[in-house]
């Protein structure tokens, strides 16, 4: 068995503060650093993700510019502009144990880690092949909508899915708690505490 963790867009315009902050952001940052730290030599691939939307266009319609009005079901406020502090890792993250960074977004709509590449273009796909990755946790922000993407991306690429639930934070509690249901329902294995 070999086994990577999924750190998904636990970033500062996702957290209290920032452009589309869920509650809970930066508390989950801090509990995936400390889980990092009691838990780090577990995985052979340690992957985050961040949104890295392009400033110059709707990014596909995902970007809702004033004076436009989000939907909040396809567009969205403006958020994760890339290189801007919004777009950055939470501070209570530890990136010093992140292996791979994943940009997702860049011009078109993306919610699951899979949508994303490295800055050299590799696809998480192609790392978690040449890694034989088995087995994949994943924690992040937010539940309901990029951690459900990429839960069941993983869990459609053949591996065996954990979601530490403790460590995620979702924008509402009723689809967030419909997001759990739909990734047990998916066969994978969700769990309050690693």
């Amino acid at each position: 068995m070999s086994k990577a963790l999924f750190i998904v867009d636990v970033q500062n315009d996702f957290c209290e503060g920032g452009s589309m902050g869920v509650a809970g952001g930066a508390a989950v940052a801090e509990g995936i650093t400390e889980h990092l730290n009691a838990h780090s030599d577990d995985y052979a691939a340690i992957i985050a993700s961040r949104d890295w939307h392009d400033a110059s266009n709707d990014n596909g319609g995902h970007i809702a510019w004033p004076p436009a009005t989000p939907d909040f079901t396809d567009s969205w406020p403006p958020h994760c502009i890339a290189g801007t502090p919004g777009a950055e890792y939470h501070p209570n993250l530890d990136v010093s144990f992140i292996d791979m960074h994943v940009e997702k977004g860049q011009g078109k709509p993306s919610y699951s880690l899979f949508e994303g590449t490295t800055r050299d273009g590799k696809t998480v796909r192609e790392i978690l092949d040449e890694l034989n990755i088995t087995d994949v946790d994943v924690v992040g922000i937010a539940t309901d909508y990029c951690v459900l993407a990429s839960a069941l991306d993983a869990k459609h690429s053949g591996r065996s899915v954990r979601v530490i639930t403790s460590l995620t934070a979702g924008v509402a509690s009723a689809t967030s708690e419909a997001a759990i249901d739909k990734m047990a329902d998916s066969g994978i294995e969700v769990v309050a505490q690693a």
